[in-house]
């Protein structure tokens, strides 16, 4: 919902930050940010939440730099933003995943699948639309985007996502009803690009 505004801070933030690693390859920054997503995970399946919760702000700081260091760079490539949305989608199975085998229980699981669930129908629902966008030449580049591809607007997106999982890490004893509520948001979120394909697609 904030993913375009938070866009432009997260440039603008970053971009100090960015002169750090002017020479390193963007693709390199996007792995560091899965090593650090590796973490949290493992550190989750131990119940050592502050050290997953560090791990976790760094896998979005990384994730948040390789796109800055690529323009700065004028390096941005449509490899370089497949990886890093592969690398996003890898992160975001494996922290509540982590989660629940932490600390499992019955309830927890039928949590994760229905919050897996809904993030797998979610993700078909804007990629899909977000490649019809693309090949009518209406999508990242005639909109002014930042990213490789435009991302279709919800209720749940890229940055509501960073605010649960991190929610998720915090109160993680909390962390079964966070998952129906995020499962509950997506589901709404799926329901508006529905709505809005079936109104502006042919």
């Amino acid at each position: 919902m904030f993913d375009n505004t938070m866009r432009q801070v997260k440039e603008t933030a970053f971009r100090p930050f960015a002169r750090w690693f002017r020479n390193v390859p963007p693709v390199l920054l996007t792995l560091i940010s899965l090593l650090f997503g590796l973490l949290a995970f493992a550190a989750l399946l131990s119940q050592f939440y502050w050290l997953a919760f560090i791990a976790w702000f760094f896998n979005r700081a990384f994730d948040a730099l390789d796109g800055v260091v690529a323009r700065m760079q004028d390096s941005q490539s449509d490899f370089g933003g497949y990886l890093d949305i592969l690398v996003d989608f890898i992160v975001y199975a494996l922290v509540p995943i982590g989660l629940v085998l932490g600390q499992p229980s019955a309830v927890g699981f039928v949590a994760l699948v229905l919050l897996l669930a809904v993030f797998y129908v979610n993700a078909a629902s804007w990629m899909y639309l977000s490649a019809i966008l693309e090949k009518r030449a209406v999508g990242s580049q005639a909109q002014g985007e930042q990213t490789s591809v435009t991302m279709p607007a919800g209720i749940i997106g890229g940055t509501e996502t960073i605010i649960f999982y991190s929610l998720f890490i915090i109160f993680n004893h909390w962390f079964i009803w966070l998952f129906g509520l995020m499962a509950i948001l997506v589901a709404v979120t799926i329901m508006q690009r529905l709505v809005w394909a079936a109104r502006h697609l042919d």
